[in-house]
């Protein structure tokens, strides 16, 4: 099998439909993601995604004592929404009396919440049925595992996700820019506040069999960062952020299965984190290089104004001397390389309007 086959889909009806599974899931998670970071709720993420793992377990645990199908992932999910959403609840618990400061309290409850999972999963190895070696895969992700009635219930969770960022497109932007303006103009700032928190979580569950809870985040805050840097426009952001996101999961699952030593969600974080990179450094007005060039016109720009103002005050000290370009630089104490620079403009701007002013060349 090669990576064209994957990316074609005709790499096996499992392989393509975990690669729309995924895809589906960045897409969701690369539009949701935008109001996430404006919203400046990213570290909450993080604490619901660890979160979720005693849910996980303790769903697994629950199915085992009681009899049920201990590897049914709609149950294992129902779990891990619970016990994240008990996270985020009792972060603005902790928040809303004032004496933990947000960022402490998102900690805690992260450091809280992986710690209570890590212990019930030692209980759940020592339980006496199998399928424990599969929760793994929900801590580092392990799409390429995923069963095709699996991948369809992740991928329909991920599109009603994106249905109802798109019916709440408007609301949601003016609360993330201006929560004050938002409840003048009536809407309800707290009913979508929640509601953000709950499609965060919606997508935070839908992610965890894909890429896992450690990296679920990244696919969350690295697609909207990237649109970030390529525009200002949220009109324009949320699609870009969802196309980034989706193509991530793509080609990070196809490159998987080419190559099946590369773990699943690793890979599709490392394809976003790399266009990540080629937007930093080419975005056309945020990018790296954008911003170099920016500054080596100010620096042109400055040096021909300087150029030109030593060029007035020497044809002011003697109007019928001769200098050169290297002779004023010098003098003003200023590096060749300015004054050659800004030679052109100079020359071209203002050079011949001084009174009495010969060039005799650099």
């Amino acid at each position: 099998m090669t990576l064209l086959d994957a990316l074609l889909f005709s790499a096996g009806y499992n392989a393509a439909v975990v690669a729309l599974g995924c895809a589906a899931f960045g897409l969701a998670a690369g539009a949701l993601g935008c109001f996430v970071l404006l919203r400046g709720r990213a570290l909450i993420a993080d604490a619901a995604a660890h979160a979720t793992l005693p849910g996980v377990a303790g769903a697994f645990i629950l199915a085992a004592l009681v009899g049920w199908d201990v590897r049914s992932l709609p149950l294992l999910l129902a779990g891990a929404a619970a016990t994240a959403a008990l996270a985020v609840l009792l972060v603005n618990a902790l928040a809303a009396g004032g004496r933990i400061r947000d960022d402490a309290a998102m900690a805690l409850m992260l450091s809280i919440g992986f710690g209570i999972g890590v212990v019930l999963m030692s209980v759940v190895q020592s339980l006496p049925v199998g399928g424990q070696a599969g929760l793994k895969s929900f801590i580092l992700g392990q799409a390429a595992g995923m069963s095709a009635a699996d991948a369809q219930f992740v991928g329909m969770l991920a599109v009603l996700a994106l249905l109802l960022v798109g019916v709440l497109f408007r609301p949601l932007a003016a609360l993330c820019f201006d929560r004050g303006f938002a409840a003048a103009v009536g809407l309800p700032v707290r009913a979508l506040d929640l509601a953000l928190l709950g499609l965060m979580l919606a997508v935070t569950v839908a992610g965890l069999r894909a890429v896992g809870l450690i990296l679920v985040v990244a696919l969350m805050v690295i697609p909207a960062a990237t649109a970030r840097l390529v525009t200002e426009r949220l009109e324009v952001m949320v699609p870009i952020a969802a196309s980034v996101g989706a193509v991530s999961a793509w080609f990070g699952a196809a490159l998987s299965a080419t190559l099946p030593d590369l773990p699943t969600g690793a890979t599709i974080t490392l394809v976003a984190c790399a266009l990540f990179l080629a937007a930093l450094l080419f975005a056309p007005r945020r990018g790296a290089l954008a911003f170099a060039a920016r500054q080596a016109m100010l620096s042109l720009t400055v040096a021909r104004d300087h150029a030109l103002r030593a060029a007035f005050e020497a044809a002011e000290r003697a109007p019928e001397a001769t200098h050169s370009w290297a002779e004023l630089g010098g003098g003003a104490g200023w590096s060749r390389w300015p004054w050659w620079a800004g030679l052109p403009g100079a020359s071209r701007r203002g050079a011949r309007s001084v009174p009495a002013w010969r060039w005799a060349g650099p």
